[in-house]
């Protein structure tokens, strides 16, 4: 049996009293009950200590042999003109490719369009709300450490990184971004590869706990990070009047599923349905050691020590301080912002609440106004102006690492 980190609690808490009231509480909301079964959460478990190994071989070949420098022309070269192209292409480069190239048995490619569509369509209220969301995370860890240990999301590197993910999302989920060339397809390459050194320079960092947290940037937390672009907000944005249908966030689950493979993301175990999913999500509830210290409490207290306004900076930015606040308020547990030491909201507590009805009628619009384009119910895809511009993207964070 493979070993899993000695912070995955999941098994010494699941049949406790806290766990059993949530798996109540979820089945109450959900209709469904949490609980995996014993060996998809153990499988889950052990993906803590995977990483991507098809990367790390080519690093180890090429990178770390030829130098940084002929690696990046190989895979820039392979990604403009297919892997054919690349002179005497070494195994390595052709494993990593075939990974790009050759379509699983599971892959959909309308369902990844139909995912993509709705990511775009949740616009900068996904932003906010995946910020909001990344503090419970950031009790953990096996994500707080990797933050940590690099100075990642820190100060003014908070908003320039920011932006690199707000990038990323928007290249891999533009219409075709995933395709052969195509520029969401090259950004997810490149983001695994840099993944490999971050990986490895905090594996050779004196205070990384591998027995304890696992890898970094496991494929453990990777899942994680896929359902929190994917399930939970399809969920948590019904808050604010999006009518995601089980079928859209099946679709959203799938289009993060394709990213991830592209990322080396490839999980022994991926949920199926949202039925599986909850039951990710509510194991990741119930393994959690919360054991972070104060490298959480700083991370979580400087997300929003970003967003605050300086002196002589206007009234939007006073605003987007409230409103993000808002969405901390609304969207991460009052124990978790009493642990951190969060700013209370005030009234701005109830800025998601107020857009709902807007949100909720433009929605109900797009389900029921035949599109212009296609003459479909609710088919036409945003326009990228309509909620994805980094420049607008301004009330917003970056999912876990695992994500970048």
């Amino acid at each position: 049996m493979s070993p899993i980190p000695t912070e995955f609690r999941y098994f010494d808490a699941v049949d406790r009293a806290p766990a059993r009231r949530l798996r109540w509480l979820l089945r109450l909301t959900f209709g469904a009950d949490p609980r995996l079964p014993e060996a998809t959460v153990r499988t889950w478990a052990e993906s803590y200590f995977r990483a991507d190994p098809v990367a790390e071989a080519f690093v180890d070949e090429v990178y770390l042999v030829r130098g940084q420098a002929e690696g990046r022309a190989m895979v820039e070269r392979a990604l403009a003109h297919g892997v054919d192209s690349v002179p005497d292409a070494p195994p390595s480069l052709r494993r990593l490719f075939a990974e790009l190239e050759v379509r699983p048995a599971w892959l959909d490619e309308r369902t990844v369009d139909l995912g993509a569509r709705v990511f775009r369509r949740w616009g900068t209220h996904l932003h906010s709300f995946a910020g909001a969301i990344t503090l419970e995370g950031y009790r953990e860890s096996s994500v707080a450490k990797p933050l940590a240990f690099t100075g990642a999301y820190t100060g003014e590197s908070a908003r320039r990184r920011f932006l690199e993910t707000a990038s990323f999302w928007i290249d891999v989920s533009e219409p075709g971004g995933l395709a052969p060339g195509a520029k969401g397809r090259a950004t997810a390459l490149r983001v695994r590869l840099m993944h490999v050194f971050v990986r490895r320079r905090l594996l050779a960092h004196p205070k990384w706990d591998l027995a304890a947290w696992g890898v970094p940037i496991s494929q453990g937390d990777a899942l994680l990070t896929q359902m929190g672009g994917s399930f939970v907000p399809g969920y948590g944005l019904r808050a604010l009047g999006y009518r995601t249908s089980r079928e859209e966030i099946e679709a959203t689950m799938h289009f993060w599923r394709w990213v991830g493979h592209l990322m080396g993301v490839q999980p022994e175990w991926y949920p199926a349905h949202v039925d599986e999913a909850l039951g990710l999500m509510f194991a990741s509830q119930v393994k959690g050691a919360r054991a972070s210290g104060d490298d959480g409490k700083h991370l979580a207290q400087s997300y929003l020590a970003s967003y605050a306004p300086n002196e002589g900076d206007g009234l939007a930015r006073h605003l987007e301080y409230g409103l993000q606040r808002g969405y901390v308020s609304w969207f991460v547990p009052p124990a978790t912002r009493a642990h951190y030491g969060l700013p209370r909201a005030g009234l701005f507590a109830l800025g998601p609440l107020l857009q709902a009805p807007l949100v909720f009628a433009r929605e109900t619009v797009r389900k029921t106004v035949p599109s212009p384009r296609t003459g479909s119910i609710g088919a036409r895809a945003p326009r990228r102006g309509a909620g994805w511009s980094v420049a607008s993207a301004h009330a917003a964070r970056p999912m876990p690492p695992s994500s970048r």
